[in-house]
C-alpha cells in the first residue's frame, strides 16, 4: 500500500469522526446512522449496544439540551489494509436548561474507533468513548437569538443549519 493510499484512508476515517460529531450537534439521526456499518456497536459508558440503538438512545438525550458542540482535536489513525483504529480527542459543550437557569456542561475525552472498509467504503464498526474530565458552570451565553434586528447567523439543529446549504453548493 502506498503512502498516498494510506493517507487517503486516514483522511476518510478522520472525516467520519467529524461527520459523526456534526450529526450529533445538528441532531441529524440519518447522518449519525450513516457513519456506522449496519452491524456496528457503540460504548458511551451510559449506553452500550448497537449503533442503531445508540441513535435511538442519543436523539432523545440531545432533545434535553438547548445546544451542543463537539470539537474534535487531534486524531491518530492506524491503517492496516481494510481495517483501521483511531483515537480522536474531543471537547463536548452542552447547554442544559434547568429551573435555576441554563448550565454549561463540558465533557472531554477521546473516541476510540474501529473502522472497516467494506465494498470500498470506510465506516465505523465500533466506537468507545473514554472520558478524561468534565466541568459544569452557569451558562453565560448572552446572545439574543430572537432579536429580529440581530444580523448574526446562529447554528440550528437539523438540515436548516447554514452548513447544509453551504456544503451542498459544491455538488
Amino acid at each position: 500500500m502506498s503512502r498516498l493510499e494510506i493517507m487517503a484512508d486516514k483522511l476518510e476515517c478522520t472525516e467520519l469522526v467529524a461527520r459523526l460529531a456534526k450529526g450529533i450537534d445538528r441532531c441529524d439521526a440519518e447522518m449519525v446512522r450513516d457513519c456506522f456499518h449496519p452491524d456496528a456497536t457503540d460504548d458511551h459508558g451510559a449506553f452500550k449496544g448497537t449503533a442503531e440503538e445508540f441513535v435511538t438512545w442519543v436523539m432523545p438525550v440531545l432533545d434535553t439540551m438547548k445546544r451542543t458542540q463537539h470539537v474534535i482535536g487531534q486524531s491518530l489513525i492506524e491503517v492496516n489494509g481494510d481495517k483501521a483504529a483511531g483515537e480522536s480527542y474531543f471537547v463536548a459543550h452542552h447547554t442544559i436548561e434547568t429551573p435555576d437557569g441554563d448550565i454549561l456542561m463540558i465533557a472531554a475525552g477521546r473516541y476510540l474507533d474501529r473502522f472497516e472498509r467494506r465494498d470500498g467504503t470506510w465506516k465505523i464498526s465500533h466506537r468507545h468513548a473514554i472520558y478524561d474530565w468534565n466541568s459544569t458552570a452557569p451558562s453565560t451565553d448572552g446572545w439574543d437569538r430572537d432579536d429580529p434586528d440581530n444580523p448574526s447567523v446562529y447554528g440550528l439543529r437539523g438540515s436548516s443549519d447554514a452548513s447544509y446549504a453551504h456544503l451542498a453548493n459544491v455538488k
